[in-house]
């Protein structure tokens, strides 16, 4: 009996030998060699990081619409002036180098219709092409000088249709405030919440000019708190024609304008915009109204409201008091009143859909009913008092 237990014991100890011998550390079997490790593929950058890693900044978006309306606003509307089309807005591009400290620059190109309006606006060429903005920069500290051309101080409403709320322009925007100028501005940050802004330039819209007078800029911006902004710009000086027109005037030229934001909640923002415009009469220049000195004022009233992040309502109000028919011609004045409703749906981040209703109504039978350029003698256009639009368009940013 003892041999057969220590039989069995010997040969348990026999057949534990190699795995107690392992578990002291015992040389293993050598492994088979591992295969040699590929080199790593160094991942190609992106444009928009290589372009951040040069210090440059560049972004795009590209707008069309489709809109309908009773009538023809011409003078009234800025952008907006035709009749049941498509249209290619504004496609933009803007690339710039601005460093916080030293020399930088910045170029702003945009095409389509808005291009040509303005581009008529600012040297009378039909061209469907523009540089909206296009200067040099220098930065040091709380100082900011850019020299070439840029957009207006003026105005809640911009060229740009990513920078709106709406699809169609104010009033404002389009009979009280200028679009852009061509000369030098200086922009100082007196705090992180109040700046200080002056600037001279060759006028409203004028990319060059034949006369030696210029118009001045000031501007003031204070941002107290994220709940209420206000900005306040005053242009002042000569113009040479009447805006939009080629008629000379080489007058004397007044805006005072003031834009008030306040943000009640995060999805709540009011906004009202106040103009005040003044414009001397010199003798021989051929305008319909007859007073030395002509003003008119107008102010609108902006609610945007944001539902979620995919829906939001925008609406305007406004109101225009030509008093002397300097903008309409119109030898007793004219009232305009307007009113907007915008509808933005944003399936991702980079598109919106814009659905808007607007109403125009004046004074007197100020708007088109028929296209003026197929009127004749004997087919005179027709008139009404009230125009209606409504419009669909699309805006995709990169």
């Amino acid at each position: 009996m003892r041999k057969t237990i220590g039989a069995l014991t010997t040969a348990a100890l026999v057949a534990a030998m190699p795995h107690l011998l392992f578990a002291q550390g015992a040389p293993a079997a050598p492994a088979a060699p591992a295969a040699a490790a590929a080199p790593a593929t160094p991942a190609v950058p992106s444009w928009a990081d290589t372009l951040t890693a040069w210090g440059l900044t560049a972004n795009g978006y590209v707008a069309a619409s489709y809109y309908a309306s009773n009538g023809y606003p011409f003078d009234v509307h800025q952008f907006d002036v035709d009749h049941d089309t498509f249209q290619l807005d504004e496609a933009g591009f803007q690339l710039a180098y601005q460093p916080k400290q030293g020399f930088g620059a910045l170029v702003d190109l945009i095409a389509g219709e808005d291009a040509r309006i303005l581009h008529i606006a600012e040297d009378g060429h039909d061209n469907s092409f523009d540089a909206r903005q296009a200067y040099l920069q220098y930065a040091d500290g709380a100082l900011t000088v850019i020299a070439g051309k840029f957009v207006t101080l003026a105005g809640a409403e911009v060229i740009n249709p990513t920078g709106n709320t709406n699809f169609s322009r104010s009033l404002l925007f389009t009979e009280s405030e200028p679009l852009d100028h061509t000369g030098v501005r200086a922009t100082y940050a007196v705090t992180s919440t109040l700046s200080l802004i002056a600037g001279v330039n060759n006028g409203w819209n004028d990319t060059s000019i034949s006369y030696g007078s210029k118009t001045g800029e000031a501007g003031v911006s204070w941002t107290p708190d994220k709940y209420f902004s206000l900005s306040s710009a005053a242009y002042f000086g000569k113009t040479e024609y009447l805006p939009g027109t080629s008629t000379l005037v080489d007058a004397d030229r007044t805006l005072i304008d003031v834009v008030a934001t306040v943000n009640a909640t995060s999805s709540l923002t009011f906004i009202v915009n106040f103009d005040w415009d003044q414009q001397a009469q010199p003798d021989g220049a051929g305008l319909t109204t007859f007073v030395p000195t002509a003003t008119w004022d107008g102010v609108a009233f902006y609610t945007n409201y944001q539902f979620n992040p995919q829906w939001r309502v925008s609406a305007r109000v406004e109101y225009l008091d030509d008093r002397d028919g300097f903008l309409t011609g119109t030898l007793d004045g004219e009232h305009l009143w307007e009113g907007t409703l915008t509808f933005g749906y944003d399936p991702t981040a980079h598109f919106e859909l814009r659905l808007e209703g607007r109403y125009d109504s004046a004074q007197t039978k100020l708007f088109y009913r028929t296209d003026p350029a197929d009127a004749t003698y004997l087919n005179p256009p027709e008139f009404a008092d009230s125009l209606s639009e409504i419009a669909l368009q699309g805006v995709y940013k990169f």
